[in-house]
């Protein structure tokens, strides 16, 4: 066979693209377990990050301890339309490798989003979600939530860390999100992160009460406690994140959970 023929071409470039093929196959296969593993490092970290802890000071291995002492923070699986923990083997769940993303993806473990209220701006949301619990002395001293919603351009995810009495915040972080840098963007801004811990996203009696305005907050006002200042420019992604934060504390999204834990 010429080396210059038409099959001897189309021979060098089928065998080409077969050990290519070998090759990525299996660099895709054998590398699985460690994208896997810090993929879920990552999410570990933004958990803590919504706690307002020094993550940048904390090595891998003491992050991956952190979350493997049971007596320091636990994940438990909570069924949204009821607010109860359940374990994952009950519903099908295996806990360790359970995507949301692709829970709400799914017609079986997912449900359509309906509420007079304020919503996500998605269509379908997962049944059961991931919560956090942080202990300390064998109490619940915080609670880090999930949350996700439509801004401008994207679908922000992030955490929403609560202290004990369920209603105040201790944090709030953004780890995915398209929107526009310097304006949407500045989501991620840590001063505007600053203003968050201490707002409460519930009144007295329970009921929502939470709101990003436009503008600032005045230090006088009445509710300034349930308020925090708008992204400058921004109008479309605060509304967002407003809506988003109220959707998820309220009893569509982990209202029912948060009740069940103040009344314990």
């Amino acid at each position: 066979m010429k080396r210059d023929s038409i099959l001897g071409t189309m021979t060098v470039a089928l065998v080409l693209c077969v050990v290519c093929s070998v090759i990525v196959s299996s660099a895709a296969v054998l590398l699985r377990p460690r994208q896997e593993a810090n993929k879920k490092l990552d999410q570990q970290r933004n958990v803590l990050a919504a706690t307002g802890m020094d993550i940048e000071s904390m090595t891998a291995q003491e992050i991956k301890s952190f979350f493997s002492d049971a007596t320091r923070v636990r994940p438990v699986l909570v069924d949204l339309s009821t607010g109860e923990t359940v374990e994952g083997e009950t519903v099908g769940i295996d806990l360790a490798v359970y995507e949301p993303k692709k829970a709400a993806k799914s017609s079986e473990l997912s449900q359509f989003v309906m509420t007079d209220g304020p919503t996500p701006g998605v269509s379908r949301r997962e049944k059961y979600c991931v919560v956090y619990e942080f202990l300390k002395d064998d109490q619940i001293d915080l609670y880090v939530l999930p949350i996700y919603g439509k801004g401008l351009w994207s679908t922000l995810y992030g955490f929403l860390a609560l202290e004990s009495d369920t209603r105040t915040v201790r944090g709030i972080t953004f780890y995915e999100h398209k929107e526009t840098p310097g304006l949407g963007g500045e989501v991620d801004n840590p001063n505007w992160k600053r203003l968050w811990p201490g707002k409460r996203v519930f009144d007295d009696e329970g009921n929502v009460d939470f709101r990003i305005i436009k503008g600032r907050v005045a230090a006088d006002a009445a509710d300034a406690s349930h308020l925090v200042d708008g992204l400058s420019g921004a109008t479309i992604t605060s509304r967002g994140v407003s809506d988003s934060v109220q959707y998820w504390v309220g009893d569509d999204g982990f209202g029912k959970y948060l009740k069940r834990q103040r009344s314990q």
